[in-house]
């Protein structure tokens, strides 16, 4: 015997047919019975629409990079400053480096640390800024969602770099303040090098996980990204499929790379500044004082813009607030770092003269 049925959800009515002796028998559902079936035909119908609409966009699908403005007036001239701003940053901390690496009087555990991040932060501009400009300039918002996740690794990678160079320089700080007659022997290139090391593998390792965890989100038809570059916290804004991992995953990384890195950083100031008021001479003070200020100000601008792009929900959830707070660590502080760390320090412009004069007597 085959048999069929039929609903008529408006009405409450179940149909039965017997397709071998055409015999239809017909039943009225009790109103909790239909309400579960309509319950399921509604999940099933919402099921469906959204594995239509979302899916593994790695093939396919591209997301659109809002920027900071779409004022097509505007755009000439943020093409203009951000590409004067990344010049500026790249020939700046390249200039650090030269001059560190050709003065043999800068090759100490503070200026291996201060090479290393201003190569980082050449990185870190490199991995968003021309990218921006190519869109600005070919007036296209569009970046592949290999591009975008590519992009987001690189981006966490050296901000991870960064975060953890700050802390070294500040460790290195309290050293050569709290511990001066022991800070050759603690603040060893071995140690200095191995630090460094570690910073890497543990800022690889947590933009890997980020990104790999990227990969099984599923996105919907809207995948414009309010930013000039792809930022993890938009990304999981624009996913359909669940993200409380993603999200518990930020706040535990945050917490422990964030949270407390910079409480070692206060309470090595906290020393530091304790250690300097006992100093008993003002030259002494102001000497001790002037070493740390520049690190104190890249420190403050790099981890207060951070927090606030991922901590605060007004900022996160505010499409022009997040872009635009984002450009004062993405780029402001990389291209302020060799002007923060250089003015004030004289052995620092002694280098740059002496490299600066060797590269005019080339020509």
């Amino acid at each position: 015997m085959h048999q069929g049925f039929g609903f008529d959800l408006r009405q409450g009515i179940l149909q039965i047919v017997d397709y071998s002796t055409s015999f239809v028998e017909t039943q009225i559902l009790p109103p909790p019975v239909l309400g579960r079936i309509t319950s399921a035909f509604s999940l099933e119908s919402t099921r469906i629409n959204n594995n239509m609409k979302s899916g593994n966009l790695s093939d396919t699908a591209e997301f659109l990079l809002l920027g900071l403005s779409e004022d097509p007036e505007l755009q000439p001239v943020l093409f203009c400053l951000f590409l004067s701003m990344y010049l500026v940053t790249v020939l700046g901390n390249l200039l650090i480096i030269l001059a560190i690496i050709s003065d043999s009087h800068l090759h100490t555990p503070m200026y291996f640390f201060l090479s290393n991040l201003s190569l980082v932060d050449i990185c870190f501009t490199t991995t968003t800024i021309p990218k921006m400009l190519v869109n600005i300039q070919t007036q296209s918002k569009a970046i592949s969602y290999t591009g975008c996740l590519t992009q987001i690794c690189f981006v966490l990678t050296f901000a991870g770099l960064e975060n953890g160079i700050l802390i070294m320089m500040a460790y290195d700080r309290f050293v050569a303040i709290c511990h001066p007659l022991r800070y050759n022997v603690i603040m060893s290139p071995r140690l200095c090098g191995l630090l460094v090391l570690l910073t890497f593998l543990i800022s690889v390792l947590d933009a890997l996980l980020h990104t790999l965890m990227a990969l099984r989100l599923s996105f919907c038809t809207d995948l414009k990204i309010p930013h000039f570059f792809c930022e993890l916290a938009h990304i999981l804004k624009l996913a359909c499929s669940d993200i409380f991992i993603n999200n518990l995953f930020v706040y535990l990384v945050t917490s422990l790379l964030g949270v407390v890195p910079l409480s070692g950083i206060i309470f090595s100031y906290t020393r530091i500044v304790a250690s300097i008021l006992k100093i008993p001479s003002a030259g002494g003070k102001y000497k001790a004082f002037s070493t740390c200020g520049s690190h104190l100000i890249v420190v403050s601008l790099f981890y207060g813009t951070g927090f606030g792009v991922y901590l605060s929900s007004e900022a996160t959830h505010s499409s022009r607030k997040s872009a635009i707070v984002s450009v004062i660590y993405t780029v402001v502080t990389p291209m302020m770092n060799p002007f923060i760390y250089s003015l004030r320090n004289k052995d620092m412009i002694g280098a740059l003269r002496k490299l600066i004069s060797r590269i005019s007597s080339f020509h």
